[in-house]
Formats: C-alpha cells, sequence, structure tokens
C-alpha cells in the first residue's frame, strides 16, 4: 500500500493491511479509523482534502496536496 500514488484502497484491503486478518465484512472498523485518522491530520474533517472518499469502491490520498506542498 502507499506505492501507487492516487491509487484506490478497499475497505477490505485498508482493513486486511491494518489488522492483519480476514475481512468478513468489518466495513465498520475501517470507517471508524478513516474517520479518526480525519480528525487528526485534517483541517476539517467533515471536508477532507487528503484522505478522499471514492464512493462504492473505498479511501484514496489526495496526491495533489502532496505535490502542493513539496513546491
Amino acid at each position: 500500500m502507499g506505492k501507487s500514488p492516487g491509487q484506490v484502497f478497499s475497505k477490505e484491503q485498508i482493513y486486511t493491511q491494518v489488522w492483519d486478518s480476514s475481512y468478513h465484512g468489518a466495513e465498520d472498523n475501517v470507517m471508524s479509523l478513516i474517520r479518526r485518522l480525519r480528525k487528526k491530520i485534517e483541517t476539517n474533517p467533515a471536508n477532507p482534502i487528503y484522505i478522499l472518499t471514492v464512493w462504492g469502491i473505498g479511501y484514496k490520498f489526495n496526491c495533489e496536496m502532496k505535490k502542493r506542498h513539496l513546491l
């Protein structure tokens, strides 16, 4: 994870990487994790700019933000 800028990760992919176990439909755990991360890193967690939701698929990091901070 994290080596492909802009890659969308499903909730199942995130769950298995973070908890190193089978997913079994535990999407509430992933959504809770994303919510906590956003509270820590986003200026306005209700309108995130770093961790984006890709509806129906999962989540991705906003590559454009990284590029702006490097300039």
